[in-house]
């Protein structure tokens, strides 16, 4: 049975979707969407951006839950329902009201408008401490990262350079193939 390295399976950052700190939000989703475009069609798509400085090292990522979270405002009077818990108001009914209060304020293409403004930086996530995994690293390891760590990818380093992005995704495939090959000895 094969035993892979972090290096075969990561994505190269030069075919992962990236942009440079101070771009739009909006900017940073035509990048994610020209990135799937040219990327091999047989593998997964790209689930996130990442975010470069000035130097070109990657400094945070953005993904879909980030991206849509940036339209989802939330609203100075929330922390006062938050508050209707302490009268014993089941947090089931303070999440009606919510949600109440939500569909009653700015339709989509206010929400989208106002997301456009936004600037990179202000909506990605830095990459913590457990995030990033040495290329020569086995599946092994990478496998026992992100599930501790609750990751959908890894950054991939190569020295002390980001040298591309390890996609839970890929992992899955991987381990499903072993699984198959293994299988495959058995029978």
């Amino acid at each position: 049975m094969k035993e892979y390295k972090v290096k075969e399976l990561m994505v190269p950052l030069s075919e992962y979707a990236t942009v440079h700190e101070g771009v739009t939000l909006f900017e940073a989703i035509l990048a994610l969407e020209k990135a799937q475009e040219e990327f091999d069609h047989a593998k997964y798509r790209h689930r996130a951006i990442l975010v470069l400085d000035k130097h070109g090292r990657v400094i945070g990522k953005v993904s879909h839950l980030d991206a849509i979270r940036a339209l989802e405002p939330k609203p100075p009077e929330s922390d006062e329902l938050d508050e209707l818990a302490r009268f014993s108001f089941s947090p089931a009914f303070i999440m009606d009201l919510k949600k109440q209060r939500r569909l009653k304020s700015a339709p989509l293409k206010d929400l989208c408008l106002n997301a456009m403004t936004l600037k990179v930086e202000d909506v990605m996530q830095a990459p913590g401490q457990g995030e990033y995994i040495d290329q020569e690293a086995s599946l092994v390891i990478a496998m026992h990262q992100l599930v501790m760590g609750d990751h959908l990818s890894l950054l991939v380093t190569r020295d002390k350079d980001i040298a591309g992005i390890l996609r839970l995704t890929d992992v899955f495939a991987a381990v499903f193939h072993a699984m198959k090959e293994y299988e495959t000895t058995l029978a």
